[in-house]
């Protein structure tokens, strides 16, 4: 049996930025890298409907050109009256259903430094690995919801087809984001 050789990248991807690029464009020596938008946040930051995240991510991923590229959207299916859905409950449902998988975890440096935080940490650190890859373009979602609130252009942040999809929404999203 050979095993399948899986990162699990999960973020707001709120939006997803060439800073994300920048992480998922170094981990190809993984046989898929399964790009998850959180269905809610844990720790409560406001963000995009989930459905239109998810958009962003699919035209995120048609935009970088790596073949390794999956959008995951299974943490909908985990959420309970929309309750943000725990790492140790994603990397367990998906352990128990692809036993032919090894999963990695993958943080970037703002999670790995609140590690700590997230529930059932020393778990997921006895059961799976957790990758701490920092993004080497220094571009944060943060960035460009502030610039949208501004009124500022955002192109050299984003993925073409992640800035033409934020530009059709930009009036509702300074809404969402306020």
């Amino acid at each position: 049996m050979t095993v399948k050789k899986i990162a699990i990248f999960g973020s707001a991807f709120n939006p997803p930025t060439k800073g994300h690029l920048s992480v998922v464009s170094r981990l190809t020596h993984f046989d898929e890298v399964w790009m998850m938008p959180s269905f809610a946040h844990a720790w409560g930051k406001s963000m995009a409907p989930f459905e239109l995240r998810c958009e962003w991510v699919r035209v995120f991923i048609e935009d970088s050109g790596l073949s390794n590229l999956v959008l995951r959207t299974d943490e909908q299916n985990f959420a309970k009256g929309g309750e943000a859905v725990t790492t140790y409950a994603v990397l367990s449902a998906f352990s128990a259903k692809f036993d032919d998988h090894e999963f990695t975890f993958v943080v970037g440096p703002d999670n790995f430094l609140n590690f700590s935080k997230f529930h059932r940490s020393d778990d997921i650190l006895a059961k799976w690995s957790v990758l701490a890859c920092p993004q080497t373009v220094d571009i944060r979602s943060t960035y460009v919801r502030n610039a949208v609130l501004e009124g500022n252009n955002v192109s050299h942040w984003l993925t073409p087809g992640v800035e033409h999809c934020l530009e059709a929404v930009r009036d509702e999203l300074s809404e969402i984001w306020k």
